[in-house]
């Protein structure tokens, strides 16, 4: 008997002798669930999901949304469950990247596409791996090594939507500092796949199971404030400023990229910054630091009064100033980059070494499209993209530590902040400090969809992670100034010229986290592995035998 027509659902398959058995007409709470339905469901699975990100910022949301996916998936196919993680990506990337349509709705739709059909390819398995007596186990090794690959493929990966970067202000928190962003991504998914089992589970032994694992899912989630780092001490401390200098809120991008003045903004901020120091109203910063981007011209060789500029506005802090700069690079491919810049005398009144400009960091994980454009001859002409006439170069592997008194400085810039071997190699060679240089102008200057919050939660993740207080310091905001255990010192607001004054901790030693690097991701992605083909061999098996039986296979 042809058990699709005796179903009315295309997608279920027979049990095979000796091989798993697999899933009944896929139901939820005893209730068919239909191949129109199960996409809703997954679209639906892939909004809640959504919602547990910035700008709603509904962390517990985060529980749900894989759930929903994983009741979609169950008793499908392979080509089907294509479709289902497709939707389920489109409904989570669109809204998610919708400030990347302030830069072209091309780019936008592009890549929302690109992602959401990766995400599809790589769902593909998950209803053999769901016809496994152990899929739970699959299920959650399966959701790693995706995040493991969006985050490295096409094209460098695009690590937005990880679990772990909606958990900012969950109890889950503390597990970053254990195992990183992986491990608390890992943390996180046992509980929607506790979930879906439960909905999924035939007899009482079944939700027994899954009310087991929901328990210590649960458990484990709670249990994350105690692993959180100190939020002060552990070390000597410093005062640290950070300079919002804000640049005009162009109404399109070309105006926008040919701002002159988004210098002297910082240069301002900088000089109120000193006069309130002057005055006793703060703090006399250790170290001062501008966002990515403070200067479009490498000011160490420009012409005219870009460097005499900075260089009194250097002086008049009377502290040593990361300076987010545009510097030449070989062949026409410049660099963007931290440059340190430090006065003729501090303000303690001790001359420089070495005052003007010095060691620099640049960014080397870079932007596709922002900061170069793949196939440049096939579509650098297409709309905005025109508006970058250059590729940029990417920084040396080995990174540059910023040494300034007891400071030991870990510069990230914008984009690297998503990507966990990024951040680690600047901070593992003995930072005790760390700053995120951005520029959000591009992507807050119509559409206001979250981006800046978004960088903002995985800063706070990445503080926590090596338990290391964290300064983001943005062009238009939001700037903030974070202590080791993720908390938010203080912030300022979008589109205006404001600075931060903070004295914090600076941390030796390494986290867990630091120590264990990216060998539990890998061991999570060889157990996915496992699955899979353990589960696609079993699916071979079982079509043989169906064919040999005169069965017909669905």
């Amino acid at each position: 008997m042809d058990t699709r027509a005796a179903t009315g659902h295309e997608d279920v398959a027979e049990a095979v002798d000796g091989a798993p058995a697999p899933d009944p007409v896929p139901t939820v709470f005893g209730r068919p669930l239909s191949r129109r339905w199960g996409r809703v469901v997954a679209a639906l699975g892939g909004l809640v999901l959504f919602a547990s990100f910035q700008p709603v910022g509904w962390w517990p949301l985060a529980f749900v949304g894989p759930a929903l996916l994983f009741v979609a998936l169950r008793g499908r196919r392979a080509k089907t469950a294509f479709t289902y993680g497709f939707a389920f990506g489109l409904a989570l990337f669109a809204p998610l990247i919708f400030w990347l349509s302030n830069l072209g709705w091309a780019p936008y739709i592009g890549l929302t596409v690109a992602e959401s059909a990766l995400f599809g390819l790589l769902t593909m398995p998950v209803p053999a791996l769901l016809r496994s007596r152990a899929w739970p186990l699959w299920a959650v090794a399966w959701w790693i090594a995706v995040e493991a690959i969006r985050g490295r493929e096409p094209l460098g990966g695009f690590p937005w939507g990880r679990l772990a970067f909606s958990q900012a202000d969950s109890p889950a928190l503390g597990w970053a500092g254990v195992a990183g962003a992986p491990g608390l991504s890992l943390i996180v998914v046992l509980v929607p796949v506790a979930l879906a089992w439960l909905v999924l589970a035939d007899g009482a032994w079944g939700r027994r199971g899954a009310a087991a694992m929901l328990a210590g899912s649960v458990g484990l989630v709670a249990a994350g404030p105690l692993l959180l780092p100190a939020r002060s001490g552990g070390g000597p401390e410093v005062t640290v400023a950070a300079v919002q200098g804000n640049v005009p809120k162009a109404r399109n991008l070309e105006e926008q990229t040919r701002v002159k003045n988004v210098t002297q903004n910082h240069v301002n901020v900088t000089e109120q910054l000193a006069a309130d120091v002057k005055a006793g109203k703060v703090a006399q910063p250790d170290l001062v630091l501008w966002p990515e981007n403070a200067t479009d011209t490498d000011p160490r060789f420009a012409l005219g009064d870009l460097r005499p500029m900075i260089d009194a506005a250097v002086n008049d802090i009377g502290a040593p100033v990361l300076v987010g700069a545009i510097l030449d690079g070989p062949g026409d491919r410049p660099y963007n980059a931290g440059l340190m810049w430090r006065p003729a005398t501090n303000a303690d009144g001790t001359p420089q070494a070495q005052p003007g400009p010095g060691e620099w960091y640049a960014k080397r994980h870079l932007v596709p499209f922002g900061e170069y454009i793949p196939m440049r001859d096939v579509i650098g002409g297409l709309g905005d993209l025109q508006l970058i006439p250059r590729d940029f170069q990417p920084g040396p592997d080995k990174p540059q530590l910023f040494h300034v008194g007891p400071i030991v400085l870990a510069d990230t810039i914008c984009y690297e902040v998503g990507y966990d071997g990024n951040v680690r190699s600047t901070v593992t060679p003995g930072a005790n400090l760390m700053v995120v240089q951005t520029n959000n102008a591009t992507y807050e200057r119509g559409i206001q969809a979250g981006q800046s919050q978004q960088q903002l939660d995985m800063s706070r993740i990445r503080a926590v992670e090596h338990n290391r207080a964290t300064v983001v310091v943005s062009t238009v905001g939001i700037s903030a100034i974070v202590a080791p255990d993720g908390t938010v010192l203080q912030k300022t607001g979008l589109w205006e010229p404001d600075y931060l004054v903070a004295k914090l901790p600076l941390r030796d030693g390494t986290t867990l986290a630091d120590r264990v690097g990216y060998w539990p991701e890998l061991a999570i992605c060889l157990i996915a592995g496992v699955g899979v083909l353990r589960t696609v061999r079993w699916d071979r098996v079982g079509a043989r035998v169906r064919r040999g039986r005169g069965t017909p296979v669905g």
